[in-house]
Formats: structure tokens, C-alpha cells, sequence
């Protein structure tokens, strides 16, 4: 055929098909326009799936009636007026094609009064033909109204889905558009009945509610929130436990500056944070807020603005991974968290212990302790943690007599004993269970601790620490290894050399495609190098340095797990509150490094309404 200039109306239907996908794109696409004209209140209404009629209305700004038909042509917008403007985007929509482009789809009748306007006008485009503007009642606000979606382009129509299917895209997009503003109320219907009715949300309290209504009372029950700010941007939201993460990526909601967004970035970010936290193949969920100067982003990379180009992306990602990274750290039992982790009952701890070396004291050393320091006796009754060990049937006596004595020292310095407590919110040990839990008597309940999940997370930290804290030791190899890679892999390796040397990987290039290892990391005797170090490059291409050592980070968490005590292993009282005490001085000691809880608490409340006390 020869080259010709296409019908108008043509060009509109092909451009549609950038912008209107299914009924779910035309209500996103009217929603931010009344989000853009400053509206609060924001009702939408569906019928048959949005297919037979989509309709929003919004108590914002409105549209004068001489700008009403140009409000419907190609390109035509109030919300930039020159290159600096789109450098530096501040509005939901800029483009000017959403409204011409549903309007050569469907058939579309706007409504609008300006705020300052007596009386409220309609204009109505039906195939390509416009009427209008003529008076219409109306309150302050505006109303689109868009019926037979796709009657002109029947190609696309058959390709809606069923009416549930596209009612549940809109469900959730005005979920997602919910969470992005609080400040507005969001109301949708369909077939005269309420889907979702969510009032302004303008304390903490509503906020968390309306979250709540959206993902779940467990996410609430089990979410952080986090406010930072630092290098020109903030971070704010809720963020979950690793112990809620999902088996599917769907409550992940990031927003920037009020923009939903899904972005490559973001999620490497936000998964290299949990990384240590979470099992393999989970996903943590979240409602994350980032503000930044629009001038830094470039929100004019795909035609729905769901991408974005970060002009500072390692910056960017940096300040994400960092941000979340140290809001994780602090999920361990602290006095700052006493009120939901409450801290040692007085009656139970032991004055005069806490300069006591609990890594390496004894039963014996944690008794005698306390008991110079009210001058009584040390050692008259040795304790064992196995009586058969210490002369049978009067060793089980001397403990328990051991024990009563403690009670009375704690008993007669109850200060003493508060203010030692107020320092151990996991309390202190008082048996072990089956030789999996860790009993610990705490104020106000009872502390579970699954004690392999527990030292397997502690010995881990201490292992990444020491790798932290200076240039690991290598363990040169007799013969070195030949490790076949792509060219690539080979040349991104060749130039973080320095870096893998200090992780212990000394490498060397031999050829186009291949490795040599001549010696492996020594706190990791058994791994295999060719598998570290393919797993470090990809992590490396896929993540960049900050992440190069996550497969490092890996390997140390199976040494942890193998090296963590097992189950049926016999601890002494004073192995137990070492332990309890470790956890409270080790980062992210709420999980171990599969993810699993290493404690949980069980209150006097919970105690009382189990036997049912006081009723």
C-alpha cells in the first residue's frame, strides 16, 4: 500500500491501545485525573465488569466550560507547559492523552463545575463526534462517564475477560489507589451495591485501619512502621516481619511520590534487605512510601507510568537496601520494645551477675556470683545439670535447695533485682524442654526460645562480622581450580578481583571464558569455589557490589546452621541465659537465617484466660 497519512480517528484508536487495556485502565486513568484536580472525596461506579459503564466523579477543581472540549483533544493538558516542567513532574498525568483516547473507544459524557462557577456544564464524544458544552446540573466537582468500552473496536472487546475477573482488576487497583493517598476518601460500587468504602484517612490510627481493611489484620499485627529520611529522600511506610513473608509477591506496594510503581530497582533493593531473613522463594510484603525532588526521576518511561528512570540509581538503591536493612536489625528482643517483650521479673533475677562472663560461666559461677554479692556463701551446694553426674539422688536435693537460695537472694535486693531485669527483656532460663526450647521466665510471662534457631542466627552474625571487621583469611588451594564462565561473567569478575580477594576468592584469569581459584575463603572449608564464585558473579550482574557477597552471605548461613547446637543436646542453666543473652546483643535475632522465629512470648494474660483465672 502507499504511504499515507492516517485517519485522526485511526491514530486515536491505536493510541489507545497504550493507554486503555481493559475497564481497569480507564478508572485509573480518570481517578488520577481527579486526584490530579485536587479532589477528596472520589466515587466510582461499574457495571458489568466496567465493560457496560465506568463512571468517576470527584469534588475537585473542575474543568471551565470553554476548556471542556479541548480537555478531550490529543495533547491538550493544564499540567505542563514547557521541558523544565516535564523534567520535573509533579502531577499523576501529563500527557493530554487519556481522556481523547478513551473517548475514541467508548462512548464518553463529562460533566464539570469549577468551584467558582454558578452553573456546571457536559460535553460528549460518541465515535470521534463532540457536542456540546451545554448546561447540566451538577455540584462543584467533575463526573466521566464512559459506557460500551470497545463497541467501535470489537477485536478488543473480545478480549475482555469474564465480569468477575475485570470487577477484581478494579477492586484491586482501587486498593492500591487507596493506599497511595490517605488523605482522600475512595468509594466504589457496582450494581448499586458497596464494594469498598474508605473515608479520609488522616491520623495513625485510620491510616493503620485502612491498611488493615485493604491487606489484612495480620499484616498490620505483624508490620514495623519506618519513617527516614537522608540524601534528599524519604522512606516511610509499613514494612512486615520476615516471619509473615508470602509465597506470592502480592502485598508489595511501593510508591513514589504518591506514584504506584513497580521497578526492577526498587525490588533488588527491598529483596537484598530481607536477604537474610527469609526463606528461599518468599516475599516480604510492605506499603512503602519514597519521596525525592521529581527532578532526580524521570517518570516519563512507559506509557501506563508504571517504570520510572532513577537518575542517581545506585544512590537510589543504596539508600533503600541500607534503610530497610537497619530497620531489620533492630527485629531483636530490646528494652525499647518492653512493652510488647516485656523484661525479667524482679523475683527471678539474679543481683550481682552482671558483670559475669556468660559465655563462659558455669551453674556454679552464676550462683556463687549472686551470692557474694549479699554475702552469703559461695558453692555449699553444687549444681549440676545432670544428677546422676554429681552422686545421684543428692544432687537432684542440692539444686533445688541451690535454687531456693537464689529465690532468697533475689527476694531480699528487689531494686537491685528490677534494675538488673530491666537489662535482659528475655529474662533468664529456668528449663529446657525436650531439648528443643528454652523455657525463660520474663516479667509478665513466659519466653519460648527454639534454641538451634537461635544460635544458628547469633553464631551467623558473628561470622559476617568478623568478615566485615577485616580481610578475611584464605586457605590457599594445592592445585588450582579451572572454572569455565561466559566471557562476560569472566570480565566482570576480572574487575572486582580486589574485591572477591578480600572475601577470600583469590582468582586469576587464564583465558577468555575461564577462572582460576587458588584459594577459598577459610571460614568456609567445604564449599565448593566453583559454585561461590558463580554464584558471587550473578549476584554481583544482577545486584551490583553491595550484593557480591550475598551467595557469601549464603554459604556462612549453612555453616551457622550445621555449627548451631541440635536438638536433644543437654544445656546447663547457665549455656541457656548465654544464649538469651546473646540474642539480645545480636541484630535480627528475631529470625533465624532461614526465616523461622527464634522466640515467642507468651503473656500472664494469655496464662490466666487459658486456666481461666479471675473468672
Amino acid at each position: 500500500m502507499p504511504i499515507r497519512v492516517l485517519p485522526e480517528q485511526l491514530v486515536h484508536q491505536i493510541a489507545a491501545g497504550e493507554v486503555v487495556e481493559r475497564p481497569a485502565s480507564v478508572i485509573k486513568e480518570l481517578v488520577e485525573n481527579s486526584l490530579d484536580a485536587g479532589a477528596l472525596a472520589i466515587d466510582i461506579e461499574v457495571e458489568k465488569g466496567g465493560a457496560e459503564l465506568c463512571r468517576v466523579r470527584d469534588d475537585g477543581t473542575g474543568i471551565a466550560a470553554d476548556e471542556l472540549l479541548l480537555a478531550l483533544a490529543r495533547h491538550a493538558t493544564s499540567k505542563i507547559g514547557s521541558i523544565d516542567d516535564l523534567e520535573a513532574v509533579r502531577t499523576l498525568g501529563f500527557r493530554g492523552e487519556a481522556l481523547p483516547s478513551i473517548a475514541s473507544v467508548a462512548r464518553m459524557r463529562m460533566i464539570s463545575r469549577p468551584r467558582a462557577a454558578d452553573t456546571a456544564h457536559m460535553v460528549a464524544a460518541v465515535d470521534g463526534a463532540l457536542t456540546g458544552p451545554a448546561p447540566h446540573p451538577h455540584p462543584h466537582g467533575t463526573t466521566v462517564e464512559v459506557r460500551d468500552l470497545f463497541f467501535n473496536v470489537p477485536a478488543r472487546r473480545k478480549f475482555l475477560r469474564s465480569e468477575r475477573t475485570e470487577l477484581s482488576q478494579i477492586e484491586r487497583l482501587v486498593e492500591r489507589l487507596a493506599l497511595s493517598r490517605f488523605d482522600v476518601g475512595f468509594r466504589l460500587s457496582s450494581a448499586r451495591k458497596v464494594l469498598a468504602d474508605h473515608p479520609p484517612a488522616r491520623d495513625e490510627r485510620s491510616r493503620d485501619a485502612r491498611v488493615a481493611a485493604m491487606l489484612g489484620d495480620d499484616f498490620i499485627s505483624n508490620a514495623m512502621k519506618l519513617d527516614h529520611e537522608g540524601s534528599g529522600m524519604r522512606l516511610h511506610g509499613w514494612f512486615c516481619l520476615p516471619t509473615y513473608a508470602r509465597s506470592q509477591a502480592d502485598q508489595q506496594h511501593f510508591f513514589l511520590n504518591g506514584r504506584p510503581l513497580r521497578d526492577k530497582l526498587i525490588a533488588s533493593a527491598v529483596r537484598l534487605a530481607y536477604r537474610d531473613v527469609l526463606f528461599h522463594g518468599r516475599h516480604p510484603a510492605y506499603v512503602l512510601f519514597l519521596e525525592m525532588d521529581p527532578a532526580r526521576v524521570d517518570v516519563n518511561a512507559h506509557p501506563q507510568k508504571l517504570e520510572v528512570r532513577f537518575r542517581e540509581p545506585g544512590l537510589i538503591h543504596d539508600f533503600l537496601f541500607r534503610t530497610l536493612e537497619r530497620a531489620l536489625a533492630e527485629t531483636r528482643p530490646t528494652q525499647s520494645a518492653a512493652d510488647s517483650i516485656p523484661a525479667a521479673r524482679a523475683d527471678w533475677s539474679l543481683p550481682g551477675t552482671a558483670d559475669l562472663d556468660w559465655s563462659r560461666a558455669s551453674a556454679n559461677d552464676v550462683r556463687d556470683s549472686a551470692a557474694a554479692h549479699r554475702g552469703f556463701p559461695t558453692n555449699p551446694y553444687p549444681l549440676s545439670p545432670n544428677p546422676s553426674a554429681a552422686g545421684g539422688q543428692s544432687s537432684a536435693t542440692d539444686m533445688y535447695r541451690a535454687f531456693d537460695q537464689v529465690r532468697e537472694i533475689a527476694a531480699t535486693d528487689a531494686a537491685a533485682a528490677a534494675a538488673t531485669a530491666a537489662e535482659h527483656p528475655l529474662g533468664y532460663a529456668i528449663a529446657q524442654l525436650h531439648g528443643v526450647y528454652i523455657l525463660a521466665q520474663a516479667q509478665g510471662g513466659l519466653v519460648l526460645v527454639d534454641m538451634h534457631a537461635a544460635h544458628e542466627r547469633t553464631t551467623y552474625e558473628r561470622l559476617k562480622a568478623s568478615m566485615q571487621s577485616e580481610r578475611l583469611p584464605a586457605q590457599p588451594l594445592l592445585v588450582p581450580i579451572a572454572v569455565q564462565v561466559a566471557v562476560a561473567d569472566a570480565d566482570e569478575a576480572e574487575s572486582h578481583a580486589e574485591l572477591f580477594s578480600s572475601l577470600g576468592l583469590e582468582i586469576d584469569r587464564s583465558g577468555p571464558a575461564q577462572l582460576l581459584v587458588r584459594s577459598t575463603p577459610a571460614l568456609l572449608p567445604n564449599i565448593d569455589p566453583a559454585t561461590l564464585l558463580k554464584d558471587m558473579i550473578a549476584d554481583l550482574r544482577e545486584q551490583g557490589s553491595a550484593a557480591t557477597t550475598a551467595a557469601f552471605d549464603r554459604a556462612l548461613g549453612t555453616m551457622a546452621c550445621h555449627q548451631a547446637v541440635r536438638a536433644n543436646r543437654r544445656l546447663t542453666v547457665a549455656e541457656m541465659n548465654a544464649l538469651l543473652r546473646a540474642m539480645e546483643q545480636t541484630v535480627r535475632s528475631d529470625q533465624c537465617v532461614h526465616g523461622r522465629p527464634t522466640w515467642s512470648f507468651v503473656s500472664m494474660d494469655d496464662l490466666d484466660r487459658l486456666f481461666l483465672r479471675g473468672r
